[in-house]
């Protein structure tokens, strides 16, 4: 990842697990020290990025329902290209698909801590 850090940030993080979007949502919460909004769903998360008061950073699961991961980088990334998109998946063969698709990053599951926090220093100021 290399740094761009993004003043008042706003983050969403898309995932169908509730443990581990609930985990990132909280870490990041802490990290930034602002609201991290979640989403269980691609398509609830797009209904809300359509908005102009969208957010700046999108975390999105590549399994999710609704939009997948890769179908949501490639709408997000046409609509708002300078915004960043990171998706994070269990699956390592995900992760050039990514990198391919756009994503301006790629987590590997399950995501730590440490994950997090060099998230937020390569993205946030």
């Amino acid at each position: 990842m290399k740094k761009v850090g993004i003043p008042n940030v706003k983050i969403a993080v898309i995932d169908s697990d509730l443990l581990v979007r609930d985990f990132v949502t909280t870490v990041l919460m802490y990290c930034v020290n602002r609201d991290v909004l979640s989403f269980d769903n691609g398509m609830a998360a797009w209904r809300y990025v359509q908005s102009d008061d969208g957010p700046d950073i999108i975390i999105s699961e590549v399994a999710v329902s609704g939009l997948n991961g890769f179908e949501f980088l490639a709408k997000f990334k046409a609509r708002h290209p300078s915004k960043k998109c990171l998706l994070m998946s269990a699956n390592p063969e995900d992760e050039q698909i990514a990198k391919e698709s756009g994503a301006d990053a790629f987590l590997a599951k399950p995501v730590s801590v440490n994950d997090l926090f060099k998230v937020v220093e390569a993205f946030v100021v």
